[in-house]
């Protein structure tokens, strides 16, 4: 930079110094909310008394993390919480994929954009509203029937108690979970979609590939690093349970805790009834060093066997 005119470094400089400025309240906004309150990761290694404050409460060491881990709870926790965002994850995935290779597909240019803002609109439902939704299926208004168990019963088959049986819960959940966010996971697949050359596709035409053909030999190799970034993201939030809709959901039904009670969901009920700050804490500063392990896991193996599709 010395060796340029003066002119031309000024120019530079105030160019800098206004992009400075612009990223001024984004630099404020995760000082503020996302490395403050860092500082009170303490909590998770302490007694935490309210009247003391967090930083006069007296340490404890790893006494919280052996609480938790040495509970009964916490082997069921954690399997719940990895499976079901294993099957999360894996599910909006293909359907985001399969949903955006469809849409792409449509001709009709209207009934194109009516089809991606319906399959999209679930997305911006609240998770009470799916909650009744799903009431109303499983078990109807008045607590007995529904609409699921009404179809059973005029095909001759057995009802359910949806709501004492935890065993199909996790794949209710995951069903739930492709409802709501697979049309936002085709959105960021079809916009990825649309960048693909149109000249891949002619080539194909001519050497007469089919429009299925296309789509499996040209269209989903190419969505491979979108994938691959949506799954990093995915993996590093992997110990991260869906607390608004599985709450909104499951309630404090301990019927269905066995394959439904997720770390978050534990936690919440934990500082709600006994207000245990302390393990609490502990807790979420597990699920975020597990996090962040994931995630720098996931992006090795990604360079290393990946390295077109790779973040770093």
């Amino acid at each position: 930079m010395t060796d340029l005119p003066a002119g031309r470094r000024r120019a530079m400089l105030r160019t800098s110094l206004w992009l400075s400025l612009l990223a001024l309240p984004a630099v404020a906004f995760f000082l503020v909310f996302s490395y403050a309150p860092m500082a009170g990761l303490v909590v998770a290694f302490k007694e935490f008394d309210i009247s003391r404050g967090i930083f006069g409460s007296p340490w404890n060491g790893l006494d919280n993390f052996r609480y938790f881990f040495s509970s009964g709870d916490a082997q069921r926790i954690l399997v719940n919480t990895l499976l079901l965002n294993v099957l999360f994850l894996a599910a909006t995935l293909a359907a985001g994929v399969t949903l955006a290779i469809m849409l792409n597909e449509l001709r009709g240019r209207y009934f194109k954009r009516v089809a991606q803002s319906t399959i999209f609109f679930p997305y911006f439902v609240s998770p009470v509203v799916i909650a009744i939704m799903l009431q109303v299926l499983l078990s109807g208004p008045a607590g007995s029937g529904g609409a699921v168990n009404d179809a059973l019963s005029g095909f001759g088959l057995p009802t359910v108690s949806w709501y004492t049986e935890p065993g199909p819960w996790p794949w209710i959940l995951t069903v739930v979970k492709v409802w709501q966010m697979g049309g936002y996971m085709s959105v960021i697949f079809l916009a990825a979609i649309t960048s693909i050359p149109e000249d891949v596709y002619e080539a194909g035409q001519i050497d007469g590939a089919s429009r299925a053909q296309m789509a499996l030999r040209i269209t989903l190799p190419l969505l491979k690093p979108t994938a691959a970034v949506l799954l990093v993201l995915g993996v590093g939030r992997i110990f991260y349970g869906d607390f608004g809709t599985i709450y909104a959901i499951i309630g404090d039904n301990g019927t269905l805790f066995p394959t439904t009670d997720v770390i978050d969901t534990y936690v919440f009920r934990s500082l709600r009834q006994i207000g245990d700050f302390g393990t609490t804490a502990a807790i979420g500063l597990f699920q975020s060093v597990v996090g962040f392990v994931l995630v720098a896991t996931a992006l090795l193996i990604q360079r290393r066997y990946s390295k077109e599709t790779s973040l770093l």
